[in-house]
């Protein structure tokens, strides 16, 4: 039973919390309260002051009068500050200029003449984020940080990056492309392409998806910038001379074409003054040709077809082709139009009960939704697309009358009104729900708008917008009808992609690359010959030079607060079922979290618990189909989620806990309703509808396949790690490789009776109140009510609670060295090497989270990225397991010695003091960030990682020493001190295939 005394305690709280929370909100306001239209400050014209209280924000929109800057600041409550500088940049061909340079402005700027220094303040930081992004249409330099002095460090290096970039050429032959012998020191070795940027591209297309969304674009938008690929293609980065990228940053990157962004509780007029003073007003302004036109519209509709790699993951070979229909719609600056855009086409494409859901997923003759689908915002007139993947060649045509017939049934039935209402609630719901980077997430989904010169402060007001949408509706019942004859069934600009699978796909495209290197190198002469041998050992030579890296500001450990953040949680009973609450300022949106031990459930039955964790809350259950469940889901939460569960015990490596987590959030006046539904899916699932199964079978087989070329490393991580580890290994049985394969051949059967069989089986093991805990974070005001709806909610589940432990250690495990290659299409590899450690509270897991940090950013990222080529790569430490990755690396075997000698290095002592400070501020910065209200509590939870035990690794970090790296790298890293495992995905590599100890996996 719920105690009296909190019900007691927690209204006092409340109060408290109120006025606090009014006196912060007012204070941060009150900063820009007396700012109004044409005021002067700092060289700036206040434009617009715009109060948005659903937000609890205040939008000051200005401009920078000598430059014609564009300025938004954001105040809000928030000690999560974010900035960005942004640019629109429109290139005209496919050498990827805007990205390529992108990543060259970050190699050194006039006030910091060092290499790299952005990934240098990576570990000088405390930043909560740090990036660059290059988009369709624009280049954004974003970073969020909760310290005052480090928020300015910051922005002095982005700000002289992006103004005051060296852009050397070598930087652009390391970052983007260059002729080198494939050993810089062997002029008799082959000349290869080189580069970054190169490479990543390579890796970004090794995605049939990524080739389907980028020729979407590229053929429904033909005339202008969207025709050509901002991030490059591989065939044409070797066209873009450091010329061109110079000229290219003169006309995009100045004041004048720039867009900054300011968030949260630290002064505007700070941000200004810095910004001005110290480098806009050095500028004047200019006219830059950067406009993105409208595109003509097409008097009748267009077809288009592509190619792509198969896909070995396929479930059926004779079905890979894809097609989708798109259609180009209006200007995304109408802020109005495109909200009633965005509403149609999640209207049209999300959730079981939408038209094309039904008419298209639930056909079967696909396996999911085509790459792109539904509303696309982001360039300057938006779009929609809808359509299959999975299909065979001969549906096609049948696919496309669908659609097309899904359109008119709209047209002349319109949405049911329920549907609507679902859709405005989940708004409200997202608009109260609390992230941990809010300022981001705004500064990310103004971006594309303000860039064609919208009106950002606008895009905030979305209570005007859901208003105006009611009152359309109210007036004009046929409203939305309209909208969709007008965009889908009258629009002629709309564009038909198909993508089918060529056998001799990717010896095609290494034809290409060999007869462009060929032809480049044929036509060198022996002094251009010479010169590429002597900046090969130039870029070399600069690659390995110690630095004086003095200029840059940098945090002191010092300076660190020694202290954890607390997160209070308390733990109570209810009728035996462990639970934790946590009173927050969620927002008048409560949280819960459930997680249930499947420790009991038979070997044999393990291997489908992913699946089941993937169904169990999308079909149906007590007097709902799975349509009208998933409405009811809609309507009265922000959704139901469940997902395995696997957490290595703090104490002992070779112990875990293995579950199923169930989480789930809503608007506290729904809180009843959500955990009804929740006890229908516990009480009253129904797993038996056979084509629903076959559905959502395809669906997650789909997603799994396409996940691989996205995130190989991840896959190549937990490979390799699954030999030395049992909760790894059971990782692997459920997100690895090992269940990609078994969903293929899952997916491949036309029989799901015996699948059906075991998901029953599994539910009546986890499906109770046997071996369960749970979490609740609420309002302090809610609480009392929202611990009531949580018994009501237990009491109703079946089982009988018993005691139990949450770690359990399996017997029989042993660690082996295994060497693995999982071979995969792909243009490049994903590399990884674990090594078995300890747990979380042993004295050396805090030292070898540094020493992770300092492998990273000392030396493997020099080898890997910079001389290697590799979009990335570095180590990371969990409990009982230290990894090596490398990610869309040109190279195998190469990063694999990359990886010993990086232990060489370290056990040699080749770092300093200052390399030290820097790999703890990086553990510090992974420890600090902001955790969002409803996720206080939450590494207790999951983790069982308590406020003391936190307090203790953090005491460790701060006591690390030199002496204590070189010592835990000998004992741990050394070979032969510790099993180790290797494992890659990538295409076949002779160099493996002749070596006995490497085991080769085809798949």
């Amino acid at each position: 039973m719920i105690p009296m005394s909190f019900i007691l305690h927690r209204s006092n709280i409340n109060r408290l919390w109120r006025v606090c929370q009014r006196s912060r909100s007012l204070a941060v306001k009150e900063a820009v309260q007396s700012l109004k239209h044409g005021d002067k400050v700092h060289g700036y014209t206040v434009e617009k002051v715009v109060e948005v209280p659903e937000l609890f924000l205040k939008a000051v929109t200005l401009q920078h009068d000598k430059t014609g800057a564009k300025h938004l600041h954001v105040a809000r409550d928030d000690s999560n500050n974010t900035f960005s500088v942004a640019f629109r940049t429109t290139p005209m061909d496919s050498t990827g200029v805007p990205h390529i340079l992108e990543h060259t402005t970050l190699c050194g700027s006039r006030k910091f003449p060092v290499r790299d220094p952005f990934f240098k303040m990576l570990n000088r930081s405390l930043a909560t984020y740090m990036n660059a992004l290059t988009a369709s249409d624009w280049t954004m330099y974003p970073f969020s940080s909760q310290n005052r002095r480090d928020f300015d460090n910051l922005l002095s290096i982005y700000l002289d990056a992006v103004f005051y970039p060296l852009l050397r050429e070598l930087d652009f032959s390391q970052e983007g492309w260059r002729l080198e012998h494939e050993d810089p020191q062997n002029r008799e070795t082959p000349i290869i392409f080189k580069g970054v940027v190169f490479n990543e591209m390579k890796g970004v297309f090794s995605s049939s998806q990524s080739l389907f969304a980028e020729a979407v674009q590229n053929k429904l938008f033909p005339s202008h910038t969207y025709s050509v690929i901002s991030g490059g293609d591989p065939h044409f980065i070797p066209d873009l001379t450091w010329s061109h990228l110079k000229n290219f940053h003169a006309s995009h990157y100045h004041p004048s074409n720039s867009r900054f962004f300011t968030y949260g509780n630290f002064p505007l007029e700070d941000h200004l003054e810095f910004i001005n003073s110290r480098y806009l007003r050095h500028f004047d302004r200019i006219h830059t040709n950067t406009t993105v036109p409208n595109e003509q519209r097409w008097s009748s509709p267009r077809s288009e077809s592509i190619t792509c790699q198969p896909d070995p993951m396929a479930p059926d070979p004779e079905k890979q082709t894809t097609v989708a229909i798109n259609f180009l719609m209006s200007e995304i600056t109408d802020v109005f139009e495109a909200f009633t855009q965005s509403i149609i086409c999640t209207l049209l494409v999300d959730g079981e009960t939408s038209p094309f859901y039904q008419a298209l997923l639930e056909a079967n003759i696909g396996s999911d939704y085509a790459p792109v689908n539904g509303f696309n915002g982001y360039t300057k007139e938006s779009s929609f697309s809808v359509g299959l993947q999975g299909i065979h060649p001969s549906d096609v045509e049948k696919v496309e009358k669908i659609i097309y017939d899904t359109i008119d049934k709209v047209i002349q039935e319109g949405f049911d009104s329920s549907r609507v209402d679902a859709l405005l609630h989940r708004i409200e719901l997202a608009q109260k729900h609390q992230s941990a980077n809010f300022g981001l997430g705004i500064a990310m989904s103004i971006a594309s708008c303000w860039n064609h010169d919208g009106d950002p402060s606008e895009l905030l007001k979305i209570n005007q917008e859901v208003t105006l949408f009611k009152e359309k509706l109210k007036k004009d019942p046929h409203f939305l009808q309209k909208k969709v004859q007008q965009y889908f069934k009258d629009n002629q600009h709309r564009l038909t992609l198909r993508m089918s699978p060529d056998e001799k796909y990717e010896e095609k495209r290494k034809q290409r690359e060999a007869e462009k290197l060929k032809s480049l190198v044929n036509s060198l002469t022996d002094v251009d010959k010479e010169k590429i041998y002597e900046r090969g050992l130039e870029l070399l030579k600069m690659q390995t030079t110690e630095e004086d890296l003095s200029c840059l500001p940098t945090l002191r450990v010092a300076e660190i607060d020694r202290k954890i953040k607390p997160e209070p949680t308390e733990m109570i009973s209810i009728h035996g079922v462990p639970l934790q609450y946590s009173a927050q300022p969620t927002n008048e949106v409560t949280y819960v979290r459930m997680m249930s031990d499947i420790s009991k459930v038979p070997d044999e039955l393990k291997k489908y618990i992913p699946l089941f964790s993937g169904v169990i809350t999308k079909m149906g259950a007590g007097p709902y189909d799975y349509k009208q469940f998933s409405h009811q889901v809609e309507l009265y939460t922000g959704g139901l989620d469940s997902g395995t569960h696997i957490t290595t015990d703090p104490n002992d490596s070779l112990a875990f806990e293995q579950g199923l987590i169930f989480s789930s959030h809503c608007l506290e006046r729904n809180t009843e309703k959500m955990f009804a539904l929740w006890t229908e899916i516990f009480r009253n699932a129904d797993l038996t509808d056979s084509n629903r199964l076959t559905t959502l079978i395809k669906m997650t087989a789909a997603d799994m396949a396409a996940s691989l070329s996205h995130a190989g490393h991840s896959y190549a991580m937990t490979h390799c790690a699954s030999h030395l580890s049992p909760a790894a290994s059971l990782k692997e049985q459920f997100s690895g490789v090992t269940q990609v394969s078994l969903m293929k051949k899952i997916a491949e059967s036309s029989d799901q009776s015996e699948v059906i069989k075991n998901l029953e089986e599994i539910s009546k093991y986890v499906m109770n109140k046997d071996n369960m805990r749970l979490s609740l974070n609420a309002t302090p005001s809610y609480m009392s009510s929202a611990l009531s709806e949580v018994e009501e909610f237990v009491n109703s589940l079946p089982g009988s609670v018993s005691p139990y432990d949450i770690f359990s250690k399996p017997s029989g495990f042993e660690p082996k060295e295994v060497f693995t290659q999982i071979e995969f299409p792909f243009s490049v590899n994903y590399m990884s090497k674990a090594v078995q450690i300890v747990s979380y509270t042993h004295p050396d897991f805090p030292i070898l989270c540094v020493l992770s940090r300092l492998l990273s950013w000392k030396y493997l990222h020099r080898e890997i990225r910079e001389k290697g080529g590799a979009y990335g790569g570095g180590a990371s430490c969990t409990t009982g397991i230290f990894s090596f990755y490398s990610y869309r690396d040109p190279n195998s075997l190469q990063t694999l010695q990359t990886f010993d000698k990086s232990v060489e290095w370290a056990v040699a002592g080749k770092f300093t003091e200052e390399d030290v400070e820097e790999a703890k501020l990086s553990v510090f910065q992974q420890t600090d960030k902001p955790v969002a209200p409803g996720n206080v509590g939450m590494s207790q939870f999951v983790s069982s990682l308590t406020d003391p035990v936190r307090q203790a690794f953090r005491d460790t970090v701060f006591a690390v020493t030199r002496d204590d790296l070189v010592n835990v790298t000998n004992r741990y890293l050394v070979s032969g001190q510790r099993p180790q495992a290797s494992s890659f995905l990538g295409p076949a590599n002779e160099l493996f295939s002749k070596d006995p100890k490497w085991k080769i996996i085809k798949e």
